[in-house]
C-alpha cells in the first residue's frame, strides 16, 4: 500500500514537473477565466484553481456569468475561493445576470412543449441536498448566508465585459479567453467591440454535446435522447451563436463528449484534502463527486497532448424556439451553410489517466516553482 501511494504521488510530481518545464519554454500565458463560478467546491472552483495553480500562467482576472447559479451569489463563492488559495490579488468581474433573450418563463414554456430538462442552473427548482449547498432562489440579487462562510474581500467595481475588452487591447494577440459557462459575457463583449474577438490570442470553450457516450456515472445519461443538448448552450443560445460567428484567431471546445469518461471520485476529494496547497482543507470539506467538466477544458488548454481524439468542424447553436433550442449545429468544413460560423476544434476523447495525474498534482500540491 506504501509503495503503491508513493508511486502515484512520484507520478503527479513528474506531471507538473513536465508541465513546468513546457510553460517554462515560454512567457507566462495571459489568460481570463469566465467562469458561472458556483460552489463551494464542485467543477467551477477546481477549475479556477487549477488555472491559478499552474506554472507559467498569468490568471488576468476571474469573470463571473450567471448559469449554474445567480451571478451575485457566484461571485462570493469566487471570492471566497481566491482567499482559500491566497491569490486575492487576482480579481472577480461581475458579468451578465440573465441570458440575452432566454428566460425562466420561456424555459418553462419550452419545457412544457418539448419535455423537462434534467438541469436548468439558476433556474432548476429543485436540489438533491448532497448535491447543492444552498437551496433554490428566484431572486437573482439574492445571497443566502454561504456554507463556506462569507468573503471579507470584494468584487472589483468594473464590469466583466469592460474588463474582457481593456485586457484584449492591452496585450493584443496574447490574451486566452477560456470560458467555463455561458457565453454571455463574450458575446456582449464582442457586441460593445466588434474587435474583441479578433485581439484575443484564441478562445477555449467548454460546452456543447455531440455525441457523448454514457461512462459508469450517470450524469451523462440525459444525453441519450437528446445528445445535442448541453446546458451552458441552452442556458444562453443566443450569446453562444454570436460568438461561434466572430473572428477569432483560434477556437479549441471541449463539449461533454470527453467529459464523460471522468469523474471526481470520493477518493480524489479526500486525496486533495490531505495535500499541500493552501486550498486543500477547503476542498477536502467542500469537494463534490461529478464528472470533470470544467477542469477538463483548464488541462487540455494547459496540456493540449491530453488530446488523443479531435475533429474540426464549422459550428453554431441553434436558436429557433423549437425542440433543437440550444442544439450543437455542425458541418464539415465543405458542406457548411457559408452563413459565418466559425470553424472549431472540437475534443472528442483525452488520454483520462494522464489528465487525472495532472488535475490531481495541481489541486495537491503548492504552485510549482518554474525551472
Amino acid at each position: 500500500m506504501f509503495e503503491s501511494v508513493s508511486l502515484h504521488r512520484a507520478l503527479l510530481a513528474c506531471a507538473l514537473w513536465s508541465l513546468a518545464v513546457t510553460a517554462h519554454a515560454a512567457p507566462a500565458r495571459k489568460v481570463i477565466v469566465d467562469q458561472d463560478a458556483f460552489g463551494p467546491g464542485g467543477s467551477d472552483m477546481q477549475s479556477i484553481l487549477m488555472a491559478l495553480q499552474a506554472p507559467d500562467v498569468d490568471v488576468l482576472g476571474i469573470t463571473i456569468t450567471s448559469g449554474d447559479g445567480w451571478r451575485d451569489e457566484e461571485v462570493e463563492h469566487a471570492l471566497r475561493v481566491l482567499e482559500e488559495a491566497h491569490r486575492t490579488d487576482v480579481k472577480v468581474y461581475p458579468g451578465a445576470v440573465y441570458p440575452l433573450v432566454n428566460t425562466q418563463k420561456r424555459t418553462l414554456a419550452w419545457e412544457q412543449l418539448y419535455g423537462k430538462l434534467v438541469f436548468k442552473g439558476a433556474w432548476t427548482e429543485s436540489w438533491n441536498a448532497a448535491d447543492r449547498h444552498s437551496p433554490y432562489h428566484a431572486d437573482p440579487f439574492f445571497v443566502p448566508p454561504l456554507a463556506e462562510g462569507p468573503p471579507t474581500t470584494h468584487a472589483a467595481e468594473e464590469s466583466a465585459v469592460n474588463f474582457m475588452i481593456r485586457m484584449v487591447h492591452k496585450y493584443p494577440g496574447e490574451v486566452t479567453i477560456l470560458e467555463l459557462g455561458p457565453l454571455s459575457n463574450v458575446a456582449m463583449a464582442a457586441r460593445l467591440d466588434p474587435r474583441f474577438a479578433s485581439l484575443a490570442k484564441e478562445l477555449v470553450f467548454m460546452g456543447g454535446s455531440f455525441n457523448p457516450v454514457p461512462a459508469n456515472n450517470a450524469f451523462s445519461a440525459e444525453y441519450v435522447n437528446a445528445p445535442r443538448l448541453e446546458f451552458n448552450m441552452h442556458w444562453d443560445a443566443e450569446a453562444a451563436s454570436i460568438v461561434l460567428h466572430e473572428p477569432w484567431r483560434k477556437i479549441t471546445q471541449i463539449p461533454v463528449d470527453p467529459t464523460t469518461s471522468t469523474f471526481f471520485k470520493p477518493e480524489y476529494i479526500k486525496q486533495v484534502g490531505q495535500g499541500s496547497a493552501p486550498f486543500d482543507a477547503y476542498l477536502g470539506k467542500w469537494g463534490q463527486s461529478f464528472p470533470m467538466w470544467d477542469e477538463l477544458a483548464v488541462a487540455v488548454w494547459l496540456d493540449p497532448s491530453l488530446t488523443t481524439r479531435s475533429m474540426t468542424v464549422m459550428e453554431d447553436v441553434d436558436v429557433s424556439f423549437t425542440a433543437g433550442y440550444g442544439n450543437t449545429l455542425s458541418w464539415a468544413p465543405n458542406v457548411a451553410p457559408n452563413m459565418g460560423e466559425d470553424k472549431v476544434d472540437v475534443v472528442l476523447e483525452v488520454n483520462v489517466p494522464k489528465f487525472e495525474q495532472l488535475a490531481l498534482g495541481l489541486l495537491s500540491h503548492p504552485k510549482a516553482a518554474t525551472p
